[in-house]
Protein backbone atom coordinates (compact mmCIF):
# COMPACT_ATOMS: atom_id res chain seq x y z
CA UNK A 1 0.00 0.00 0.00
CA UNK A 2 1.07 3.36 -0.82
CA UNK A 3 0.29 4.19 2.58
CA UNK A 4 2.97 2.18 4.16
CA UNK A 5 5.66 2.53 0.75
CA UNK A 6 6.18 5.96 1.60
CA UNK A 7 6.37 6.10 5.30
CA UNK A 8 9.72 7.29 5.32
CA UNK A 9 9.31 10.16 2.94
CA UNK A 10 6.31 11.29 4.61
CA UNK A 11 8.59 11.49 7.74
CA UNK A 12 11.16 13.34 6.40
CA UNK A 13 8.65 15.56 4.61
CA UNK A 14 6.62 15.89 8.28
CA UNK A 15 9.99 16.23 9.91
CA UNK A 16 11.23 18.92 7.12
CA UNK A 17 7.68 21.10 7.34
CA UNK A 18 8.05 20.81 11.14
CA UNK A 19 11.52 22.29 10.93
CA UNK A 20 10.66 25.23 8.69
CA UNK A 21 7.72 26.41 11.08
CA UNK A 22 10.40 26.25 14.16
CA UNK A 23 13.14 28.31 12.32
CA UNK A 24 10.28 30.95 10.77
CA UNK A 25 8.98 31.23 14.68
CA UNK A 26 12.29 32.00 16.23
CA UNK A 27 13.62 33.94 13.63
CA UNK A 28 10.20 36.05 13.58
CA UNK A 29 10.04 36.19 17.38
CA UNK A 30 13.37 37.30 17.30
CA UNK A 31 13.51 39.95 14.30
CA UNK A 32 9.47 41.47 14.50
CA UNK A 33 8.50 43.21 17.34
CA UNK A 34 5.20 42.25 19.02
CA UNK A 35 5.40 38.61 17.19
CA UNK A 36 6.40 36.78 20.32
CA UNK A 37 3.40 38.11 22.42
CA UNK A 38 0.71 35.88 24.59
CA UNK A 39 -1.57 38.18 22.11
CA UNK A 40 -0.19 37.57 18.54
CA UNK A 41 0.85 33.65 19.55
CA UNK A 42 -3.58 33.38 20.97
CA UNK A 43 -3.95 34.87 17.02
CA UNK A 44 -2.12 32.35 15.46
CA UNK A 45 -3.03 29.37 16.72
CA UNK A 46 -6.94 30.90 16.18
CA UNK A 47 -6.29 31.68 12.47
CA UNK A 48 -4.99 27.96 12.60
CA UNK A 49 -8.04 26.65 14.14
CA UNK A 50 -10.36 27.86 11.33
CA UNK A 51 -7.62 26.63 8.63
CA UNK A 52 -6.66 23.58 10.00
CA UNK A 53 -10.95 22.88 10.22
CA UNK A 54 -11.31 23.24 6.37
CA UNK A 55 -8.10 21.30 5.81
CA UNK A 56 -8.91 18.44 7.77
CA UNK A 57 -12.14 18.23 5.33
CA UNK A 58 -10.21 18.31 2.60
CA UNK A 59 -7.63 15.98 3.74
CA UNK A 60 -10.09 13.28 3.64
CA UNK A 61 -11.21 14.02 0.07
CA UNK A 62 -7.73 14.27 -1.25
CA UNK A 63 -6.34 10.86 0.82
CA UNK A 64 -9.43 9.38 -0.82
CA UNK A 65 -8.29 10.60 -4.55
CA UNK A 66 -10.60 13.60 -5.08
CA UNK A 67 -10.48 17.17 -4.60
CA UNK A 68 -13.53 19.80 -3.05
CA UNK A 69 -12.85 22.91 -4.35
CA UNK A 70 -16.54 23.77 -2.76
CA UNK A 71 -15.22 23.62 0.79
CA UNK A 72 -15.41 27.86 1.62
CA UNK A 73 -18.16 28.18 -0.77
CA UNK A 74 -20.06 25.67 1.61
CA UNK A 75 -18.54 27.24 4.71
CA UNK A 76 -19.43 31.31 3.87
CA UNK A 77 -23.12 30.62 2.29
CA UNK A 78 -24.15 28.06 4.63
CA UNK A 79 -23.98 30.14 7.64
CA UNK A 80 -24.84 33.34 5.66
CA UNK A 81 -28.40 31.89 4.70
CA UNK A 82 -28.56 30.51 8.49
CA UNK A 83 -27.76 33.56 10.04
CA UNK A 84 -30.59 35.51 7.44
CA UNK A 85 -33.29 32.93 8.44
CA UNK A 86 -32.36 33.84 11.87
CA UNK A 87 -32.22 37.66 11.37
CA UNK A 88 -36.04 37.13 8.93
CA UNK A 89 -37.02 35.66 12.60
CA UNK A 90 -36.78 31.91 11.68
CA UNK A 91 -36.74 29.78 14.72
CA UNK A 92 -33.37 28.37 15.35
CA UNK A 93 -33.70 24.57 15.25
CA UNK A 94 -35.93 25.06 12.42
CA UNK A 95 -33.40 27.69 10.03
CA UNK A 96 -30.76 24.91 11.68
CA UNK A 97 -32.55 21.65 10.61
CA UNK A 98 -33.26 23.73 7.13
CA UNK A 99 -29.21 24.65 7.01
CA UNK A 100 -28.20 21.43 7.66
CA UNK A 101 -30.72 19.99 5.38
CA UNK A 102 -29.37 22.05 2.23
CA UNK A 103 -25.22 21.10 3.50
CA UNK A 104 -25.77 17.55 3.28
CA UNK A 105 -27.62 18.18 0.05
CA UNK A 106 -24.43 19.58 -1.03
CA UNK A 107 -22.67 17.62 -0.33
CA UNK A 108 -24.40 14.25 -1.45
CA UNK A 109 -24.70 16.15 -5.40
CA UNK A 110 -21.25 16.65 -4.97
CA UNK A 111 -20.65 12.56 -4.23
CA UNK A 112 -23.33 11.25 -6.91
CA UNK A 113 -21.90 13.39 -9.78
CA UNK A 114 -18.18 12.01 -8.77
CA UNK A 115 -18.86 8.72 -7.44
CA UNK A 116 -21.62 7.65 -10.11
CA UNK A 117 -21.93 9.94 -13.01
CA UNK A 118 -17.86 9.55 -13.10
CA UNK A 119 -17.40 14.01 -13.78
CA UNK A 120 -14.03 14.86 -12.91
CA UNK A 121 -14.37 16.02 -8.75
CA UNK A 122 -12.74 19.24 -10.14
CA UNK A 123 -15.00 20.52 -12.27
CA UNK A 124 -18.03 18.92 -10.17
CA UNK A 125 -17.34 20.95 -6.90
CA UNK A 126 -15.84 24.05 -8.57
CA UNK A 127 -19.31 24.35 -10.56
CA UNK A 128 -21.10 23.39 -7.24
CA UNK A 129 -19.15 25.90 -5.68
CA UNK A 130 -20.04 28.92 -8.11
CA UNK A 131 -24.00 27.97 -7.79
CA UNK A 132 -23.74 27.42 -4.59
CA UNK A 133 -22.37 31.59 -3.50
CA UNK A 134 -24.83 32.79 -6.85
CA UNK A 135 -27.89 31.16 -5.77
CA UNK A 136 -27.43 31.87 -1.89
CA UNK A 137 -26.19 35.77 -2.34
CA UNK A 138 -29.04 36.25 -5.05
CA UNK A 139 -32.11 34.18 -3.68
CA UNK A 140 -31.17 33.95 0.34
CA UNK A 141 -29.45 36.39 1.44
CA UNK A 142 -29.99 40.33 1.07
CA UNK A 143 -26.28 41.57 1.82
CA UNK A 144 -22.53 40.29 1.52
CA UNK A 145 -21.99 40.58 5.49
CA UNK A 146 -25.17 39.17 7.23
CA UNK A 147 -24.10 39.46 11.32
CA UNK A 148 -25.34 37.40 14.04
CA UNK A 149 -28.10 38.40 15.71
CA UNK A 150 -28.11 40.22 19.27
CA UNK A 151 -27.95 37.08 22.60
CA UNK A 152 -27.22 34.80 19.71
CA UNK A 153 -25.45 31.41 21.54
CA UNK A 154 -22.79 32.19 18.62
CA UNK A 155 -21.88 36.00 19.32
CA UNK A 156 -21.93 34.00 23.37
CA UNK A 157 -19.94 30.79 21.82
CA UNK A 158 -17.28 33.60 19.81
CA UNK A 159 -16.24 34.97 23.47
CA UNK A 160 -15.36 31.85 24.92
CA UNK A 161 -11.95 31.14 26.39
CA UNK A 162 -10.41 28.75 28.17
CA UNK A 163 -7.08 29.21 29.91
CA UNK A 164 -7.20 32.67 27.78
CA UNK A 165 -7.60 30.03 24.70
CA UNK A 166 -10.10 30.49 22.71
CA UNK A 167 -12.84 27.68 22.14
CA UNK A 168 -12.10 27.01 18.60
CA UNK A 169 -8.86 25.93 19.25
CA UNK A 170 -10.36 23.08 21.43
CA UNK A 171 -12.64 22.63 18.72
CA UNK A 172 -10.47 22.06 16.65
CA UNK A 173 -8.18 19.80 18.50
CA UNK A 174 -11.13 17.38 18.98
CA UNK A 175 -12.62 17.08 15.30
CA UNK A 176 -8.88 16.55 13.93
CA UNK A 177 -8.75 13.60 17.08
CA UNK A 178 -12.22 12.85 15.75
CA UNK A 179 -10.58 12.34 12.23
CA UNK A 180 -7.45 10.57 13.54
CA UNK A 181 -9.53 7.99 15.15
CA UNK A 182 -11.99 8.00 12.07
CA UNK A 183 -8.79 7.50 9.83
CA UNK A 184 -6.34 5.21 11.86
CA UNK A 185 -8.89 2.40 13.73
CA UNK A 186 -11.99 2.53 11.83
CA UNK A 187 -13.15 -0.08 8.92
CA UNK A 188 -14.48 3.12 6.74
CA UNK A 189 -11.34 4.93 7.66
CA UNK A 190 -8.94 2.01 6.45
CA UNK A 191 -11.19 2.34 2.93
CA UNK A 192 -10.38 5.79 2.70
CA UNK A 193 -6.73 4.77 2.09
CA UNK A 194 -7.58 1.91 0.35
CA UNK A 195 -9.71 3.15 -2.04
CA UNK A 196 -7.22 6.60 -2.91
CA UNK A 197 -4.74 4.31 -3.21
CA UNK A 198 -6.18 1.84 -5.53
CA UNK A 199 -10.08 2.49 -6.13
CA UNK A 200 -10.46 -1.00 -8.87
CA UNK A 201 -8.44 -3.27 -6.78
CA UNK A 202 -10.56 -1.85 -3.83
CA UNK A 203 -13.81 -2.03 -5.52
CA UNK A 204 -12.65 -5.71 -6.65
CA UNK A 205 -12.41 -6.74 -2.89
CA UNK A 206 -15.87 -5.61 -2.34
CA UNK A 207 -15.02 -2.65 -0.64
CA UNK A 208 -18.30 -0.25 -1.16
CA UNK A 209 -15.98 2.25 -2.85
CA UNK A 210 -18.90 4.92 -4.69
CA UNK A 211 -20.50 5.37 -1.30
CA UNK A 212 -17.90 6.11 0.73
CA UNK A 213 -16.86 8.97 -2.21
CA UNK A 214 -20.28 9.88 -1.30
CA UNK A 215 -19.80 10.30 2.40
CA UNK A 216 -16.45 11.92 2.21
CA UNK A 217 -18.20 14.46 0.12
CA UNK A 218 -21.03 15.16 2.73
CA UNK A 219 -17.96 15.10 5.41
CA UNK A 220 -16.44 17.91 3.91
CA UNK A 221 -19.45 19.77 3.77
CA UNK A 222 -20.22 19.30 7.03
CA UNK A 223 -16.59 20.09 8.32
CA UNK A 224 -17.33 23.09 6.36
CA UNK A 225 -20.29 24.11 7.82
CA UNK A 226 -18.65 23.75 11.38
CA UNK A 227 -15.52 26.19 10.23
CA UNK A 228 -18.50 28.80 9.09
CA UNK A 229 -20.32 28.56 12.03
CA UNK A 230 -16.69 29.56 14.18
CA UNK A 231 -15.93 32.24 11.92
CA UNK A 232 -19.52 34.05 12.24
CA UNK A 233 -18.93 33.31 16.07
CA UNK A 234 -15.29 35.41 16.25
CA UNK A 235 -16.43 37.83 13.66
CA UNK A 236 -19.77 38.22 14.96
CA UNK A 237 -20.89 37.76 10.98
CA UNK A 238 -20.12 36.32 7.96
CA UNK A 239 -18.79 37.88 4.95
CA UNK A 240 -19.88 35.73 1.58
CA UNK A 241 -17.27 38.27 -0.09
CA UNK A 242 -14.74 34.97 1.45
CA UNK A 243 -15.28 32.54 -1.28
CA UNK A 244 -13.80 35.14 -4.02
CA UNK A 245 -10.44 35.32 -1.88
CA UNK A 246 -7.39 33.12 -1.36
CA UNK A 247 -8.81 31.21 1.24
CA UNK A 248 -9.35 27.69 -0.95
CA UNK A 249 -6.09 27.93 -2.28
CA UNK A 250 -4.78 28.57 1.79
CA UNK A 251 -6.47 25.04 2.70
CA UNK A 252 -4.88 22.93 -0.63
CA UNK A 253 -1.60 24.39 0.46
CA UNK A 254 -1.88 23.63 3.89
CA UNK A 255 -3.07 20.20 2.56
CA UNK A 256 -0.15 19.60 0.10
CA UNK A 257 2.54 21.16 1.74
CA UNK A 258 1.93 18.87 4.69
CA UNK A 259 2.09 16.18 2.96
CA UNK A 260 -0.86 14.60 1.55
CA UNK A 261 -0.39 13.39 -2.01
CA UNK A 262 -2.60 14.91 -4.17
CA UNK A 263 -2.66 11.37 -6.13
CA UNK A 264 -4.61 9.81 -2.95
CA UNK A 265 -3.92 7.10 -0.58
CA UNK A 266 -1.26 8.76 1.39
CA UNK A 267 -1.88 11.07 4.59
CA UNK A 268 -3.05 11.77 7.84
CA UNK A 269 -3.83 14.54 10.45
CA UNK A 270 -0.49 15.06 11.53
CA UNK A 271 0.18 16.42 7.46
CA UNK A 272 -2.72 18.91 8.22
CA UNK A 273 -1.52 19.99 11.94
CA UNK A 274 2.57 20.13 10.26
CA UNK A 275 1.20 22.14 7.18
CA UNK A 276 -1.48 24.49 9.20
CA UNK A 277 1.05 25.46 11.71
CA UNK A 278 3.83 26.32 8.46
CA UNK A 279 1.29 28.23 6.67
CA UNK A 280 -0.37 30.22 9.78
CA UNK A 281 3.17 31.59 11.03
CA UNK A 282 4.20 32.37 7.38
CA UNK A 283 0.98 34.53 6.94
CA UNK A 284 1.28 36.21 10.30
CA UNK A 285 5.16 37.58 9.81
CA UNK A 286 4.18 38.46 6.53
CA UNK A 287 0.98 40.77 8.24
CA UNK A 288 3.39 41.86 11.10
CA UNK A 289 6.07 42.89 8.28
CA UNK A 290 3.27 44.46 6.39
CA UNK A 291 3.87 42.95 3.21
CA UNK A 292 0.74 44.40 0.39
CA UNK A 293 -1.64 41.63 -0.18
CA UNK A 294 -0.91 40.75 -3.92
CA UNK A 295 2.40 40.13 -2.64
CA UNK A 296 1.53 37.84 0.18
CA UNK A 297 -0.47 35.77 -2.96
CA UNK A 298 1.95 35.82 -4.88
CA UNK A 299 4.40 34.44 -2.14
CA UNK A 300 1.43 31.75 -1.39
CA UNK A 301 0.97 30.94 -5.27
CA UNK A 302 4.49 30.36 -5.59
CA UNK A 303 4.52 27.96 -2.48
CA UNK A 304 1.68 26.27 -3.40
CA UNK A 305 3.35 25.21 -6.84
CA UNK A 306 6.29 24.29 -5.50
CA UNK A 307 4.82 22.24 -3.66
CA UNK A 308 2.07 20.44 -6.05
CA UNK A 309 5.55 19.64 -8.45
CA UNK A 310 7.44 18.47 -5.63
CA UNK A 311 4.29 16.11 -4.90
CA UNK A 312 4.16 15.03 -8.13
CA UNK A 313 7.61 13.54 -8.11
CA UNK A 314 7.50 11.82 -4.88
CA UNK A 315 3.73 10.45 -5.34
CA UNK A 316 3.29 10.15 -9.19
CA UNK A 317 -0.53 10.23 -10.87
CA UNK A 318 -0.71 6.35 -11.77
CA UNK A 319 -2.23 5.73 -15.24
CA UNK A 320 -6.11 5.34 -13.94
CA UNK A 321 -5.78 8.67 -12.06
CA UNK A 322 -4.80 10.51 -15.34
CA UNK A 323 -7.64 8.59 -16.67
CA UNK A 324 -10.22 9.44 -14.51
CA UNK A 325 -8.89 13.36 -14.85
CA UNK A 326 -8.75 13.56 -11.01
CA UNK A 327 -6.33 16.48 -9.60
Amino acid sequence: MKQGGSHRRALSQETIVAAIAVLIFLLASVALPGFFTAENVVSIVRSISVLGILALGMAVVIIGRGIDLSAVAVMAMSVAWYLQLLNDGSSGWYAFALVIAGVVGIGLVNGFLVAYADVPAIFVTLASGSFVFGFVRSQLITQDAVPVPDGHWLELFGGLRYFDIPVEVFIFAFLAFVIFLFLRYTKWGRYVYYAGDNPVAARNAGMPVRPMLVFRYVLSALIAFVAGLLTAASLHSINTRVVNSTLLYDIVLVAVIGGIGLSGGKGSVRNVLFGAALIGIMLNAMTIIDIPLIYQNLIKSTILLVAIVIDGLLNPRDEQTAQQGDI
